[in-house]
C-alpha cells in the first residue's frame, strides 16, 4: 500500500522509518509526525444508517433497532448525536413492530380489521418487510 500523504498535515514529503510489529513506519518530514500504514476500517452502509435513523423517529429502542438491523446499539446511539436527531414526545402512542416476507405482508393486509388503528408504516429491510403499527396506550 503506497501511502501519499501525512494523515496530519496532508504534506506528501515522507520517508520510511522502520517497521513496528510487522507494519512499515513512517515520518513526515514536514511535522515530523510518525505514523504507520492508513487504517481502512470497516465502513457500514448509508442504507443501515438512515434505516436506524428512520426506526428511532418512530419510536423503537436502541437494543430494539439492533436486533433488527443488526448494528451495535452503541453505534446507533452514536449515530443519533452525530446526526443530531431528537425524536417527538408522544405519550399516548406506542410503535408495535412486526417483519414479515413478501407473503406473509400480503396475507396480513388482506384482513381489514388489522389495518384499523392509530396509523402504520411498512418499510424495507433487505428481503423482507417491516411494518410499524401505533397503538394508543390503554389507561
Amino acid at each position: 500500500m503506497e501511502i501519499l500523504a501525512c494523515p496530519k498535515c496532508q504534506d506528501n514529503h515522507i520517508v520510511k522509518s522502520g517497521v513496528i510489529k510487522g507494519r512499515q513506519r513512517y515520518l513526515c518530514k514536514k511535522c515530523t509526525y510518525f505514523f504507520t500504514v492508513n487504517k481502512i476500517g470497516k465502513k457500514i452502509d448509508n442504507y443501515y444508517v438512515i434505516k436506524a435513523l428512520q426506526l428511532h423517529l418512530e419510536g423503537l429502542s436502541f437494543r430494539e433497532i439492533e436486533r433488527i438491523l443488526g448494528v451495535s446499539h452503541v453505534t446507533v446511539s452514536n449515530w443519533i448525536k452525530e446526526f443530531n436527531i431528537k425524536k417527538p414526545t408522544q405519550a399516548d402512542y406506542h410503535p408495535a413492530y412486526k417483519i414479515f416476507n413478501h407473503l406473509e405482508l400480503v396475507e396480513y393486509l388482506k384482513n381489514k380489521d388489522q389495518l384499523s388503528g392509530a396509523g402504520m408504516i411498512i418499510t424495507e429491510l433487505g428481503d423482507k418487510f417491516m411494518l410499524i403499527k401505533w397503538e394508543r396506550f390503554k389507561d
